[in-house]
Protein backbone atom coordinates (compact mmCIF):
# COMPACT_ATOMS: atom_id res chain seq x y z
CA UNK A 1 0.00 0.00 0.00
CA UNK A 2 2.65 2.46 1.01
CA UNK A 3 4.69 1.81 -2.76
CA UNK A 4 1.10 2.41 -3.97
CA UNK A 5 0.51 5.71 -2.68
CA UNK A 6 4.47 7.02 -3.64
CA UNK A 7 3.56 5.87 -7.30
CA UNK A 8 0.13 8.05 -7.00
CA UNK A 9 1.93 10.84 -5.85
CA UNK A 10 4.49 10.89 -8.70
CA UNK A 11 2.04 12.36 -11.39
CA UNK A 12 1.23 15.39 -9.03
CA UNK A 13 4.98 16.03 -8.09
CA UNK A 14 6.15 15.28 -11.56
CA UNK A 15 3.50 18.10 -12.97
CA UNK A 16 4.69 20.42 -10.24
CA UNK A 17 8.20 20.37 -10.81
CA UNK A 18 7.60 20.88 -15.12
CA UNK A 19 5.28 24.06 -13.97
CA UNK A 20 8.40 25.21 -11.82
CA UNK A 21 10.69 24.78 -14.33
CA UNK A 22 8.48 26.60 -16.93
CA UNK A 23 8.05 29.43 -15.35
CA UNK A 24 11.41 29.66 -14.54
CA UNK A 25 12.24 29.30 -18.15
CA UNK A 26 9.51 31.62 -19.41
CA UNK A 27 9.99 34.51 -16.52
CA UNK A 28 12.61 37.33 -17.70
CA UNK A 29 15.91 37.92 -15.67
CA UNK A 30 15.36 40.47 -13.24
CA UNK A 31 18.31 42.19 -14.55
CA UNK A 32 17.50 41.84 -18.41
CA UNK A 33 17.26 45.40 -19.78
CA UNK A 34 16.84 46.56 -23.50
CA UNK A 35 20.27 46.87 -25.30
CA UNK A 36 21.64 50.36 -25.99
CA UNK A 37 22.19 49.06 -29.88
CA UNK A 38 18.44 48.22 -30.02
CA UNK A 39 17.26 51.70 -28.82
CA UNK A 40 19.64 53.35 -30.98
CA UNK A 41 18.72 51.58 -34.31
CA UNK A 42 14.98 52.15 -33.57
CA UNK A 43 16.17 56.24 -32.97
CA UNK A 44 17.39 55.90 -36.45
CA UNK A 45 14.54 54.95 -37.48
CA UNK A 46 11.85 57.34 -35.72
CA UNK A 47 12.48 60.06 -33.25
CA UNK A 48 10.77 58.70 -30.49
CA UNK A 49 11.27 55.09 -28.98
CA UNK A 50 9.09 53.92 -26.06
CA UNK A 51 10.34 50.90 -24.18
CA UNK A 52 8.02 47.62 -23.99
CA UNK A 53 8.45 47.73 -20.20
CA UNK A 54 7.74 51.52 -19.89
CA UNK A 55 4.61 51.61 -22.61
CA UNK A 56 2.41 52.77 -19.37
CA UNK A 57 4.57 56.16 -19.24
CA UNK A 58 3.46 57.02 -23.01
CA UNK A 59 0.59 55.61 -25.13
CA UNK A 60 1.50 54.63 -28.29
CA UNK A 61 -0.81 57.42 -29.68
CA UNK A 62 1.06 60.15 -28.01
CA UNK A 63 4.37 58.40 -29.31
CA UNK A 64 3.62 58.86 -32.73
CA UNK A 65 2.25 62.56 -32.19
CA UNK A 66 5.62 63.51 -30.66
CA UNK A 67 7.21 61.41 -33.69
CA UNK A 68 5.50 63.50 -36.08
CA UNK A 69 5.88 66.55 -34.62
CA UNK A 70 9.21 66.23 -34.63
CA UNK A 71 9.36 64.78 -38.66
CA UNK A 72 7.79 67.96 -39.50
CA UNK A 73 9.87 70.35 -37.41
CA UNK A 74 12.91 68.65 -39.37
CA UNK A 75 15.22 68.50 -36.14
CA UNK A 76 17.66 65.92 -34.84
CA UNK A 77 15.53 65.30 -31.94
CA UNK A 78 16.05 62.01 -30.01
CA UNK A 79 13.50 60.63 -27.59
CA UNK A 80 13.50 57.76 -25.74
CA UNK A 81 11.34 56.48 -22.71
CA UNK A 82 12.85 53.88 -20.57
CA UNK A 83 11.64 51.88 -17.16
CA UNK A 84 12.95 53.25 -13.73
CA UNK A 85 15.21 50.51 -13.30
CA UNK A 86 17.57 50.79 -16.47
CA UNK A 87 20.84 51.25 -16.03
CA UNK A 88 22.47 54.96 -16.17
CA UNK A 89 25.87 54.45 -16.19
CA UNK A 90 27.13 55.84 -19.27
CA UNK A 91 23.84 55.85 -20.87
CA UNK A 92 24.01 59.29 -22.77
CA UNK A 93 27.37 58.68 -23.97
CA UNK A 94 26.81 55.41 -25.53
CA UNK A 95 23.48 55.80 -26.92
CA UNK A 96 24.72 59.02 -28.85
CA UNK A 97 27.96 56.51 -30.30
CA UNK A 98 25.42 53.49 -30.93
CA UNK A 99 22.99 56.36 -32.79
CA UNK A 100 25.86 58.51 -34.46
CA UNK A 101 23.67 61.21 -35.50
CA UNK A 102 24.21 64.58 -34.71
CA UNK A 103 21.61 66.10 -31.77
CA UNK A 104 19.91 66.49 -29.04
CA UNK A 105 19.24 63.35 -27.17
CA UNK A 106 15.88 63.16 -24.34
CA UNK A 107 15.58 60.40 -22.02
CA UNK A 108 12.63 60.13 -19.43
CA UNK A 109 13.36 57.21 -17.24
CA UNK A 110 10.82 55.84 -14.79
CA UNK A 111 9.74 59.66 -13.30
CA UNK A 112 12.98 61.05 -14.11
CA UNK A 113 14.10 63.46 -17.22
CA UNK A 114 17.54 64.80 -18.38
CA UNK A 115 18.62 65.05 -22.06
CA UNK A 116 22.04 65.98 -23.88
CA UNK A 117 22.89 67.38 -26.99
CA UNK A 118 26.06 68.24 -29.16
CA UNK A 119 27.01 71.83 -28.81
CA UNK A 120 26.35 71.98 -32.82
CA UNK A 121 22.60 71.95 -32.07
CA UNK A 122 22.37 72.87 -29.04
CA UNK A 123 24.61 74.89 -26.63
CA UNK A 124 25.13 73.36 -22.64
CA UNK A 125 23.33 76.20 -20.97
CA UNK A 126 20.04 76.18 -23.28
CA UNK A 127 20.07 72.40 -22.82
CA UNK A 128 20.25 72.99 -18.91
CA UNK A 129 17.78 75.49 -18.73
CA UNK A 130 15.34 73.47 -20.91
CA UNK A 131 15.69 70.22 -18.66
CA UNK A 132 15.07 72.56 -15.76
CA UNK A 133 12.01 73.95 -17.18
CA UNK A 134 10.15 70.60 -17.56
CA UNK A 135 11.55 69.05 -14.07
CA UNK A 136 8.35 67.57 -12.49
CA UNK A 137 5.91 66.98 -14.89
CA UNK A 138 3.58 64.32 -16.27
CA UNK A 139 5.73 62.15 -18.91
CA UNK A 140 2.97 63.08 -21.65
CA UNK A 141 3.05 67.22 -20.36
CA UNK A 142 6.86 66.79 -19.92
CA UNK A 143 7.71 65.06 -23.34
CA UNK A 144 4.86 67.61 -25.07
CA UNK A 145 6.25 70.51 -23.20
CA UNK A 146 10.27 69.93 -23.75
CA UNK A 147 9.66 69.09 -27.54
CA UNK A 148 7.80 72.16 -28.37
CA UNK A 149 10.36 74.20 -26.46
CA UNK A 150 13.43 72.53 -27.66
CA UNK A 151 12.04 72.24 -31.62
CA UNK A 152 11.47 75.84 -31.15
CA UNK A 153 14.98 76.67 -30.48
CA UNK A 154 17.34 74.07 -31.82
CA UNK A 155 19.53 73.97 -35.03
CA UNK A 156 20.27 71.84 -37.41
CA UNK A 157 18.32 69.19 -39.39
CA UNK A 158 16.72 65.66 -38.94
CA UNK A 159 18.60 62.64 -40.10
CA UNK A 160 17.53 61.19 -43.75
CA UNK A 161 16.74 57.61 -41.89
CA UNK A 162 13.79 58.73 -40.75
CA UNK A 163 12.07 59.71 -44.60
CA UNK A 164 10.34 62.45 -45.31
CA UNK A 165 6.47 63.61 -46.09
CA UNK A 166 3.62 62.21 -44.09
CA UNK A 167 2.62 58.80 -43.01
CA UNK A 168 -0.18 58.71 -45.71
CA UNK A 169 0.01 56.96 -48.98
CA UNK A 170 1.59 59.29 -52.43
CA UNK A 171 -0.64 58.23 -55.04
CA UNK A 172 -2.90 61.38 -56.52
CA UNK A 173 -5.50 60.72 -58.55
CA UNK A 174 -6.53 62.05 -61.89
CA UNK A 175 -9.68 63.75 -60.69
CA UNK A 176 -8.06 65.67 -58.07
CA UNK A 177 -5.44 66.58 -59.82
CA UNK A 178 -7.63 68.18 -61.94
CA UNK A 179 -10.02 70.02 -59.49
CA UNK A 180 -7.17 71.58 -57.88
CA UNK A 181 -5.37 72.96 -60.73
CA UNK A 182 -8.73 74.52 -61.35
CA UNK A 183 -9.15 76.07 -57.94
CA UNK A 184 -5.48 77.17 -58.44
CA UNK A 185 -6.38 78.78 -61.75
CA UNK A 186 -9.95 80.58 -60.39
CA UNK A 187 -8.11 81.71 -57.29
CA UNK A 188 -5.07 83.00 -58.97
CA UNK A 189 -5.68 86.51 -59.46
CA UNK A 190 -6.87 86.82 -56.04
CA UNK A 191 -3.89 84.87 -54.84
CA UNK A 192 -2.03 87.43 -56.07
CA UNK A 193 -3.12 90.17 -54.60
CA UNK A 194 -3.59 88.70 -51.11
CA UNK A 195 0.40 88.19 -51.75
CA UNK A 196 0.96 91.45 -52.64
CA UNK A 197 -1.01 93.07 -50.09
CA UNK A 198 0.74 90.57 -47.13
CA UNK A 199 4.22 91.90 -48.18
CA UNK A 200 3.88 95.51 -47.95
CA UNK A 201 1.59 94.70 -44.37
CA UNK A 202 5.46 92.76 -43.55
CA UNK A 203 7.57 95.41 -45.13
CA UNK A 204 5.55 98.39 -43.40
CA UNK A 205 5.94 95.95 -39.76
CA UNK A 206 10.02 95.35 -40.49
CA UNK A 207 10.89 98.90 -41.05
CA UNK A 208 8.48 99.87 -37.71
CA UNK A 209 10.34 97.38 -35.90
CA UNK A 210 13.50 98.47 -37.51
CA UNK A 211 12.77 102.05 -36.49
CA UNK A 212 12.46 101.08 -32.75
CA UNK A 213 15.96 99.12 -33.25
CA UNK A 214 17.63 101.88 -34.33
CA UNK A 215 17.84 103.62 -31.21
CA UNK A 216 18.84 101.17 -29.22
CA UNK A 217 21.85 100.08 -31.56
CA UNK A 218 22.74 103.60 -31.61
CA UNK A 219 23.24 103.62 -28.09
CA UNK A 220 25.00 100.54 -28.31
CA UNK A 221 27.38 102.13 -31.02
CA UNK A 222 28.16 105.09 -29.08
CA UNK A 223 28.52 103.37 -25.59
CA UNK A 224 31.53 101.19 -27.65
CA UNK A 225 32.80 104.31 -29.10
CA UNK A 226 33.01 105.78 -25.81
CA UNK A 227 34.75 102.77 -24.39
CA UNK A 228 37.66 102.83 -27.32
CA UNK A 229 37.73 107.01 -26.47
CA UNK A 230 38.80 106.15 -22.60
CA UNK A 231 41.08 103.80 -23.84
CA UNK A 232 44.27 104.71 -22.40
CA UNK A 233 46.72 102.87 -25.31
CA UNK A 234 48.67 103.63 -28.11
CA UNK A 235 49.69 101.45 -30.36
CA UNK A 236 53.56 102.62 -30.12
CA UNK A 237 53.57 103.16 -26.26
CA UNK A 238 56.54 101.50 -24.61
CA UNK A 239 55.87 97.72 -23.83
CA UNK A 240 53.03 97.36 -26.70
CA UNK A 241 53.79 94.44 -28.48
CA UNK A 242 52.27 92.89 -31.67
CA UNK A 243 49.28 91.12 -29.64
CA UNK A 244 47.96 94.08 -28.06
CA UNK A 245 48.20 95.84 -31.40
CA UNK A 246 46.21 93.24 -33.14
CA UNK A 247 43.79 93.25 -30.28
CA UNK A 248 43.45 97.26 -30.58
CA UNK A 249 43.10 97.27 -34.32
CA UNK A 250 40.38 94.20 -33.92
CA UNK A 251 38.29 96.68 -32.31
CA UNK A 252 38.84 99.69 -34.00
CA UNK A 253 37.64 97.21 -37.39
CA UNK A 254 34.30 96.15 -35.15
CA UNK A 255 33.38 99.58 -34.14
CA UNK A 256 33.78 100.34 -37.92
CA UNK A 257 31.76 97.24 -38.89
CA UNK A 258 28.70 98.15 -36.19
CA UNK A 259 28.78 101.51 -37.73
CA UNK A 260 28.54 100.29 -41.61
CA UNK A 261 25.96 97.42 -40.81
CA UNK A 262 23.76 99.58 -39.01
CA UNK A 263 24.18 102.45 -42.05
CA UNK A 264 22.98 99.08 -44.37
CA UNK A 265 20.48 97.96 -42.33
CA UNK A 266 17.06 97.49 -43.86
CA UNK A 267 14.91 94.69 -42.18
CA UNK A 268 15.24 94.07 -38.29
CA UNK A 269 17.19 90.53 -39.00
CA UNK A 270 19.97 93.27 -40.36
CA UNK A 271 21.07 94.18 -36.93
CA UNK A 272 22.06 90.78 -36.00
CA UNK A 273 25.06 91.78 -37.58
CA UNK A 274 25.87 95.25 -36.11
CA UNK A 275 25.42 94.06 -32.14
CA UNK A 276 27.77 90.08 -33.09
CA UNK A 277 30.35 93.54 -34.03
CA UNK A 278 30.05 95.09 -31.15
CA UNK A 279 30.18 92.17 -29.36
CA UNK A 280 33.42 90.93 -30.54
CA UNK A 281 34.88 94.67 -30.11
CA UNK A 282 34.37 94.20 -26.17
CA UNK A 283 36.04 90.68 -26.72
CA UNK A 284 39.55 92.25 -28.37
CA UNK A 285 39.62 94.66 -25.33
CA UNK A 286 39.25 92.35 -22.80
CA UNK A 287 42.26 90.75 -24.39
CA UNK A 288 43.76 93.76 -24.32
CA UNK A 289 43.44 94.47 -20.82
CA UNK A 290 44.44 91.38 -19.82
CA UNK A 291 47.47 91.02 -22.19
CA UNK A 292 48.42 95.01 -20.76
CA UNK A 293 47.94 93.52 -17.22
CA UNK A 294 49.96 90.74 -17.15
CA UNK A 295 46.39 89.05 -16.47
CA UNK A 296 45.66 85.19 -18.33
CA UNK A 297 43.82 85.88 -21.57
CA UNK A 298 40.05 85.58 -20.91
CA UNK A 299 38.13 82.37 -21.98
CA UNK A 300 36.04 83.51 -24.94
CA UNK A 301 31.94 83.73 -23.05
CA UNK A 302 28.67 85.53 -24.25
CA UNK A 303 28.09 89.16 -22.87
CA UNK A 304 26.40 89.83 -19.91
CA UNK A 305 22.85 89.02 -20.12
CA UNK A 306 21.58 91.51 -18.42
CA UNK A 307 23.03 94.15 -20.62
CA UNK A 308 25.28 93.49 -22.96
CA UNK A 309 27.06 96.80 -22.87
CA UNK A 310 28.87 95.30 -19.43
CA UNK A 311 31.02 93.45 -21.54
CA UNK A 312 31.84 89.44 -21.30
CA UNK A 313 30.64 87.53 -18.57
CA UNK A 314 32.88 86.22 -16.11
CA UNK A 315 30.47 83.27 -14.90
CA UNK A 316 26.86 81.80 -14.94
CA UNK A 317 24.64 82.86 -11.97
CA UNK A 318 21.45 81.29 -11.17
CA UNK A 319 18.17 84.29 -11.90
CA UNK A 320 14.37 83.89 -12.16
CA UNK A 321 12.60 85.91 -14.17
CA UNK A 322 8.95 87.25 -12.66
CA UNK A 323 6.26 84.39 -13.54
CA UNK A 324 9.22 82.16 -14.75
CA UNK A 325 11.49 79.44 -14.12
CA UNK A 326 15.23 79.76 -12.34
CA UNK A 327 17.84 79.45 -15.29
CA UNK A 328 21.42 80.49 -15.33
CA UNK A 329 22.81 83.31 -17.21
CA UNK A 330 25.83 84.80 -17.81
CA UNK A 331 27.03 87.96 -16.05
CA UNK A 332 29.62 90.45 -15.58
CA UNK A 333 31.15 90.73 -12.11
CA UNK A 334 29.58 93.37 -11.04
CA UNK A 335 26.29 92.30 -11.82
CA UNK A 336 27.41 88.09 -10.04
CA UNK A 337 28.01 90.51 -7.01
CA UNK A 338 24.83 91.96 -7.03
CA UNK A 339 23.12 88.86 -6.94
CA UNK A 340 25.22 86.91 -4.45
CA UNK A 341 23.99 90.22 -2.13
CA UNK A 342 20.42 89.22 -3.07
CA UNK A 343 20.20 92.52 -5.27
CA UNK A 344 18.55 93.60 -8.08
CA UNK A 345 20.71 93.27 -11.85
CA UNK A 346 21.69 96.45 -13.87
CA UNK A 347 18.89 95.63 -16.72
CA UNK A 348 19.02 96.99 -19.86
CA UNK A 349 15.67 98.80 -20.48
CA UNK A 350 14.18 99.73 -23.40
CA UNK A 351 11.22 102.53 -24.06
CA UNK A 352 7.87 100.61 -25.67
CA UNK A 353 4.57 102.13 -25.61
CA UNK A 354 4.16 100.66 -22.13
CA UNK A 355 7.36 102.46 -20.43
CA UNK A 356 10.87 101.37 -20.20
CA UNK A 357 11.14 97.60 -20.31
CA UNK A 358 13.59 94.85 -19.92
CA UNK A 359 14.58 93.82 -23.40
CA UNK A 360 13.12 90.71 -23.22
CA UNK A 361 9.54 92.08 -22.58
CA UNK A 362 9.88 94.68 -25.06
CA UNK A 363 8.56 92.97 -27.98
CA UNK A 364 9.93 90.26 -31.02
CA UNK A 365 11.98 93.13 -32.77
CA UNK A 366 14.34 92.84 -30.16
CA UNK A 367 15.22 89.32 -31.27
CA UNK A 368 17.92 89.95 -33.71
CA UNK A 369 19.50 92.29 -31.41
CA UNK A 370 19.72 89.90 -28.51
CA UNK A 371 20.70 87.24 -31.18
CA UNK A 372 23.98 89.35 -32.37
CA UNK A 373 24.86 89.31 -28.72
CA UNK A 374 24.20 85.87 -28.05
CA UNK A 375 25.48 83.93 -31.02
CA UNK A 376 25.86 79.93 -30.82
CA UNK A 377 22.02 79.50 -29.32
CA UNK A 378 22.87 79.78 -25.66
CA UNK A 379 20.38 82.76 -25.65
CA UNK A 380 17.03 80.32 -26.71
CA UNK A 381 17.67 78.66 -23.59
CA UNK A 382 18.07 81.92 -21.76
CA UNK A 383 14.58 83.66 -22.18
CA UNK A 384 12.60 80.27 -22.18
CA UNK A 385 9.43 82.20 -20.25
CA UNK A 386 9.34 85.47 -20.64
CA UNK A 387 7.81 87.42 -23.60
CA UNK A 388 10.54 87.05 -26.26
CA UNK A 389 11.65 84.05 -25.60
CA UNK A 390 7.79 82.72 -26.16
CA UNK A 391 7.26 85.49 -29.10
CA UNK A 392 10.53 83.12 -31.02
CA UNK A 393 8.84 80.56 -30.45
CA UNK A 394 5.88 80.95 -31.89
CA UNK A 395 5.88 80.20 -36.01
CA UNK A 396 4.41 83.59 -36.48
CA UNK A 397 7.34 85.65 -35.41
CA UNK A 398 9.31 84.11 -38.09
CA UNK A 399 6.69 84.11 -40.58
CA UNK A 400 6.64 87.89 -40.32
CA UNK A 401 10.16 88.89 -39.35
CA UNK A 402 11.99 86.48 -41.67
CA UNK A 403 13.89 82.70 -40.44
CA UNK A 404 16.13 81.94 -38.97
CA UNK A 405 15.89 83.49 -35.10
CA UNK A 406 15.31 80.38 -33.58
CA UNK A 407 19.14 79.68 -34.31
CA UNK A 408 20.63 83.02 -34.07
CA UNK A 409 23.08 82.13 -36.65
CA UNK A 410 25.04 80.66 -34.36
CA UNK A 411 24.23 76.45 -34.56
CA UNK A 412 26.53 74.65 -36.37
CA UNK A 413 29.14 76.66 -37.29
CA UNK A 414 31.68 74.48 -37.98
CA UNK A 415 32.53 70.44 -37.68
CA UNK A 416 29.25 68.29 -38.54
CA UNK A 417 25.35 69.91 -38.42
CA UNK A 418 22.54 68.57 -36.77
CA UNK A 419 21.28 65.16 -38.10
CA UNK A 420 24.62 64.16 -39.65
CA UNK A 421 25.87 60.94 -39.34
CA UNK A 422 29.18 61.05 -37.06
CA UNK A 423 29.52 58.11 -35.89
CA UNK A 424 31.57 58.31 -32.28
CA UNK A 425 32.89 61.46 -33.68
CA UNK A 426 31.70 64.35 -31.10
CA UNK A 427 33.12 65.65 -28.01
CA UNK A 428 32.31 63.37 -25.05
CA UNK A 429 32.11 66.18 -22.59
CA UNK A 430 28.75 67.03 -24.45
CA UNK A 431 27.41 63.30 -22.89
CA UNK A 432 28.34 62.24 -19.74
CA UNK A 433 26.27 60.08 -17.18
CA UNK A 434 22.46 60.77 -16.70
CA UNK A 435 21.27 63.04 -13.91
CA UNK A 436 23.68 66.10 -14.43
CA UNK A 437 20.93 68.66 -15.68
CA UNK A 438 17.52 67.11 -14.93
CA UNK A 439 17.01 66.09 -11.12
CA UNK A 440 18.04 62.46 -11.64
CA UNK A 441 19.07 62.08 -8.28
CA UNK A 442 22.86 61.27 -8.85
CA UNK A 443 25.88 63.03 -8.45
CA UNK A 444 26.35 66.48 -9.72
CA UNK A 445 27.66 67.92 -12.86
CA UNK A 446 26.52 69.98 -15.58
CA UNK A 447 22.86 69.29 -17.79
CA UNK A 448 24.20 70.58 -20.74
CA UNK A 449 27.77 68.11 -20.58
CA UNK A 450 26.11 65.12 -19.73
CA UNK A 451 28.18 65.17 -16.05
CA UNK A 452 27.01 63.24 -12.94
CA UNK A 453 24.91 60.44 -12.49
CA UNK A 454 21.11 59.48 -13.03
Amino acid sequence: MKSVRRTRSLPGLLLAVLALVALTLGAPPATAATGVSTIADALRRSPVYVDPAAAGQLSTADADTLARQIKDADKPLFIAVLPAGYPTQGLFTNLRTATGVTGLYAVRLGDRFDARADSAVLPRTAVRNLVTSVQGESAKAQLTDFTGRALANMGGKAPSSWGGGSAGGSGVSGTALITIGAVVVAGGAGAYALVRRNRRRREEEQRAALDRLRVVVDEDITAFGEELDRLDFHPAEAGADDAMRADYERALNAYDQAKSAMADARRPEDVRAVTQALEDGRFSLAQLAARREGRPLPERRPPCFFDPRHGPSVTDAAWTPPGGAPREVPVCAADATRLADGRDPVVREVDTEYGRRPYWDAGPAYGPWAGGYFGGGILPGLLLGTALGGWMSAPAYAADYGTGYGDFGGYGTGGYQGGDVSGADFDPGDFGDFGGGGDFGGGGGDSGDFGGGF
